[in-house]
């Protein structure tokens, strides 16, 4: 070929060009040929190049190059394909055939490009996108991916057929109809909750679906917007079937209604009747009465606890930043107020914020509520400590009480298992462990010398102290 500007220049393509004859031998190939293959360009000219294409792409090759030089109008083909190096391996090529030649070139001219380390790329994106495909189709949960607007699909798996109702082709060719499987007394909340995860804001809320099981399926839903550049370009999220849990929430309150409610007016006339005894009668039937009235009391006590647990177990569990200082002050001004005989001291961080529950005062109330209780003298004496960790903060109750029984302090620590021959009577300590354990903490027992016991708890440390 001439040595003109134009071939000059091709010698420094970084693409390999090289144009060929009808049957595919070679003509010419520029230096690009021996950067990308490791053939000297001049020490292959006569080979058909189609030799070199591997086995498995050879048919599809030559078809489109055929196709091609075949046309009776000007026509270009890109294809992908794998080509022999000198060293023996297969590089990735990306040609771009065309049948636009003239008698100076005397063959036609093949650009192409590795795009070896791109088809591997995308071969290992297609194995993951398979493989998290085959996951999303086992698993229960609705995995799904939206645009930020809500108005494109771009992924939903096939349980969204089963626990919405709704194909997933429907949803496909129109992603508005998402809403059409919600409650119609849900959907306001739901668009809310869809706004807020477009604006930015993580979303978590609960609400009924399918409407061929008459909405009778609820779902557990947590939303996340995915941010570029400060912008939401995609939303993600997973709906999860929760219908047995709130058919179970629904079915504690309801036994807990009745039960606290019988329980209660039933020992409210028991410790009246009681009280009439004490007030009338003589002994011994008045130490008994008072014994009677005693224990109706401390089951009044108990039904109240019950109830805590009950909403306490039935709430969504989730811990959110909260100040140590503030949070022990609270209870103890409740305690004082109700136990103004109490001395409580405290040795509490001036800043300090966990991650817990919002009921972690209701747990340190009943601490230092137990310790009371159990004390031998009215006037005992309670403190409240907290110190902090790289990772986590201990909040620290000691009393002057009795030790505590062993098969009480194991509530606390989560290692006894409720069954029929015991049943504590420490509902108090059961509320205890399970606000700590909610809160992804742990509680620790330890009794002290000569007298007196040491609960700590034990919680996640929070980025901040919420203002």
């Amino acid at each position: 070929m001439a040595t003109t500007l134009e071939s000059v220049l091709l010698e420094y393509s970084q693409d390999k060009v090289i144009v060929v004859d009808e049957a595919g031998s070679l003509i010419y190939a520029n230096a690009a040929t021996q950067r990308i293959l490791g053939y000297d360009p001049d020490a292959v000219e006569g080979v058909n190049v189609f030799d070199l294409v591997h086995p498995d792409d050879l048919e599809a090759a030559r078809n489109c190059f055929e196709s091609v030089i075949d046309a009776s109008e000007p026509r270009t083909e890109t294809h992908r394909y794998r080509f022999q190096a000198a060293d023996g391996s297969y590089v990735w090529m990306e040609s771009r055939f065309s049948n636009v030649t003239d008698e100076a070139l005397g063959g036609y001219v093949i650009s192409s490009r590795d795009v070896t380390e791109q088809v591997e790329a995308e071969r290992e994106r297609e194995i993951a996108e398979e493989r998290l495909s085959e996951i999303a189709g086992t698993v229960g949960d609705v995995l799904w991916m939206f645009d930020e607007s809500w108005t494109e699909l771009h992924f939903v798996n096939p349980a969204y057929e089963d626990v919405f109702g709704e194909s997933v082709e429907t949803l496909e060719d129109d992603p508005s109809t998402f809403i059409d499987a919600i409650h119609p007394e849900d959907r306001d909340r739901v668009r809310e909750a869809m706004a807020r995860i477009s604006d930015g804001e993580s979303v978590d809320v609960e609400y009924r679906v399918n409407h061929d099981r008459n909405y009778g399926r609820w779902v557990w839903v947590q939303g996340e917007p995915i941010v570029e550049d400060g912008e939401v370009v995609r939303i993600v999220g997973f709906a999860r079937d929760v219908t047995d849990r709130r058919r179970r929430e629904r079915q504690l309150v309801v036994m807990d209604n009745l039960l606290r409610h019988n329980l209660r007016n039933d020992m409210s006339v028991i410790a009246g009747n009681a009280e009439m005894i004490v007030e009338d009668g003589s002994e011994p039937a008045v130490g008994r009465a008072e014994i009677i009235r005693t224990q109706a009391a401390d089951l009044i006590d108990s039904a109240d606890k019950q109830r805590e647990i009950i909403e306490l177990l039935t709430s969504p569990a989730v811990p959110i930043p909260l100040d140590v200082t503030e949070t022990v002050d609270a209870a103890v001004s409740k305690i004082r107020e109700r136990h103004p005989s109490t001395t409580v001291e405290t040795d509490i961080p001036a800043s300090l914020a966990v991650s817990s529950l919002r009921e972690l005062e209701l747990a340190i109330v009943e601490l230092v509520e137990n310790a009371i209780e159990n004390a031998v003298d009215d006037d005992t004496t309670v403190s409240i400590s907290a110190i902090a960790s790289d990772d986590s903060a201990e909040i620290t109750v000691r009393d002057e009480c009795p030790p505590i029984p062993e098969v009480e302090h194991r509530v606390l620590t989560g290692d006894w298992a409720m069954d029929d021959v015991y049943h504590t009577s420490g509902l108090g300590l059961w509320l205890v462990y399970w606000i700590v354990d909610l809160s992804d903490g742990d509680v620790t027992f330890a009794s002290r010398d000569p007298v007196g016991n040491s609960i700590r708890l034990r919680l996640p440390r929070a980025d901040t102290v919420p203002e």
